[in-house]
Formats: C-alpha cells, structure tokens, sequence
C-alpha cells in the first residue's frame, strides 16, 4: 500500500452475492484504475441481533439481520475474489465485523484491515485487529473528536502504528449539507503523524475530488455496475463511468496541487517577459534632457528595466536620444 499518491479504493462489498458478479466488478474497477477493491467480512449471526433495524434512505425500514444474511458471503467466496483482484493488480482488504471475521482474513492473509464506522468505539475489537500488527484503515463516521482519539490511542498503545483514519459520515446516501469536508484538515491538524483519507457516501464524485483537494491520501467510494441494481448500496455507488471519472480527476488534482513552493511556473518564463511591463518612453527624449512621469510610462512588454525603479529613475539625464515606445535600461541614463 503506497501513499506516495492519493491511494483510491473501490468498495464492492454489498453490491454482489456471486464470483461472476463480483469478476464483474473487479474487470471494471481495474479498467478505471483505482488502487484497491474492498469487500465487507461479516456474518449475520455475529453482526446483528434480530431486533436492529436500518432506517435510512437507501434502505427504507428493514431488518439489519435480514439484510446482512443476504449478502454475507463464504471464505471460499473471499478466497476465489481475493485472488482474481491479485491476478488484476488490484490490492484487496476487507472490512471484518466481528473477531471470527478477522480469522478468517488471516487465514486468506489480508495484508490490510478496514475498521468501519459502526467499530471505530469497538475497543476490544479495535486491540484485536490492531495486535495483528498490520495497517489499519479506520473509518471514524458517528464519531466526536474526543473518541477518534481514544481509539487512536487504543490501537497505539498495542504498538501498532500503521494507522490511516478516514472521515466519514454514515447516512445513506449524505446530502452535501453533512459532508463536512474541512473536517479532514481539522483531523489533519490533531494527528498530524498519520494519514487523513475520506471515505464517501454521497451520490456523485464531487466530495471525493473536494477530498483530494484537500490533501485526502486515502479515498473510498463504494462501486457498482449499475446504479439501479437491487440493493441497498448500488444507488450510492460510483458506476464504470462516474469511477474512471473520479481516478482521473483525483489524479489531475495531485499535479495541479504541486509542490506548494510559490513561484513562476516553468510555462510562465515566456510569458514574464511578454505579459509583465517595463519603463518604456513615453515622448522622444533629447540626450541629456531629464526623465519625467510627462516623457516616461509603463507598458507591456517586460523585457526592459522594471516598473520597480520607475520612482527612483524620474530627475536622471538621458545619456542619449531615446525614441519613442523604446523600452528603458540602465545604459539609457545617469
């Protein structure tokens, strides 16, 4: 995992029951180039009593048992998805919910582990996923400050340091209202020794670009093949088109950011002799009669003696006739 750019992961957990659906997703996520695909490691039984409902847009009033049953998937499932994202030259990882979950991941050899938002108070879970001693993704949606940083602490204090925290907010879909993308810099600002990425569940890929903008290393948006599929999480999905859109976007982003030393730009060393202005003569002058503001002014183009010596020029003698609209130099007078 290399954060040496903005690391964007396709989540396609949710979106899929079977390999050939989830094949599906990967070939497409892979022709958008994004970094990673993510899966959701979960079973209902462990998940979810029978009394949890869901009440969100996306999903209307239904049970959250009944829902996770439908798309928990078998290790074999994992393993076979797993391996395909490798042979695409895709990262994998998952979001486990319980520690038989984890387990598992081990066992298929996980290399990174999402923490989700309904986790990221989970301290027993956290120190059991944080005590692998791999890298960490946690998504810190419904949560204040104050309990990010317990859980950072949490996990820090088993030696895990391999820590990158994602803000989140867990309405399906989230209006724009509730973003609140400066939230990354706050969290920039309180941990400044690990790395702030965005995870979304807005509909479209304008937060994500906002994200990278901001200086997200870290971006996840959830991904489908078609946005009117049956499911709770296909409407809040980026499809083939918006994806491709959104990794080239982020990646357009990253350069145009730069390196934020203020100066001219390589493309600009023409155009500063050409578009910035020079002290040029304004009326003919005589050899030896004086500058003024009547015979002098300050016109394009830059390549003669700047307008910062305008003021202090104004009383010398003109060493030689100067024609009109020439432009002035240091030879020029005394």
């Amino acid at each position: 995992m290399q954060l040496n750019r903005t690391y964007i992961i396709a989540e396609i957990g949710g979106n899929f029951t079977d390999f050939k659906t989830a094949k599906k997703l990967i070939d497409l996520a892979a022709a958008c180039k994004v970094d990673a695909i993510k899966l959701q490691t979960y079973r209902a039984d462990t998940l979810a009593t029978k009394q949890a409902f869901f009440e969100m847009e996306n999903t209307g009033i239904t049970s959250q048992y009944d829902l996770f049953k439908r798309y928990e998937i078998s290790e074999t499932l994992h393993q076979r998805i797993f391996k395909y994202a490798g042979s695409k030259h895709l990262d994998w990882l998952s979001t486990p919910s319980h520690p038989n979950d984890v387990d598992m991941l081990e066992r298929l050899g996980v290399k990174i582990y999402k923490i989700g938002s309904d986790d990221a108070v989970n301290i027993p879970f956290l120190k059991y996923i944080a005590k692998k001693n791999k890298p960490i993704i946690m998504a810190t949606g419904m949560c204040t400050m104050q309990e990010v940083r317990n859980s950072v602490n949490v996990i820090t204090r088993t030696g895990n340091k391999k820590l990158i925290l994602l803000h989140a907010v867990t309405s399906y879909p989230t209006h724009p209202t509730d973003v609140n993308l400066l939230a990354l810099k706050t969290m920039m600002q309180e941990f400044p020794n690990y790395s702030i990425g965005y995870s979304d569940h807005t509909l479209g890929i304008n937060a994500c670009l906002a994200a990278a903008a901001l200086g997200a290393k870290v971006i996840e948006k959830h991904f489908t093949y078609d946005k009117k599929a049956k499911g709770p999480d296909h409407m809040i999905s980026a499809d083939a088109a918006e994806m491709d859109q959104l990794v080239r976007g982020v990646r357009e982003i990253e350069v145009m950011l730069g390196d934020g030393i203020k100066r001219p730009a390589p493309g600009e060393k023409l155009t500063r002799l050409n578009n910035r202005k020079s002290i040029v003569v304004e009326k003919s002058i005589s050899k030896g009669k004086l500058l003024t503001t009547d015979n002098l002014a300050v016109k394009r183009p830059g390549r003669g003696l700047g307008p910062n010596h305008y003021e202090r020029i104004l009383g010398k003698k003109a060493l030689h006739n100067l024609l009109k609209d020439s432009l002035l130099s240091l030879k020029d007078f005394r």
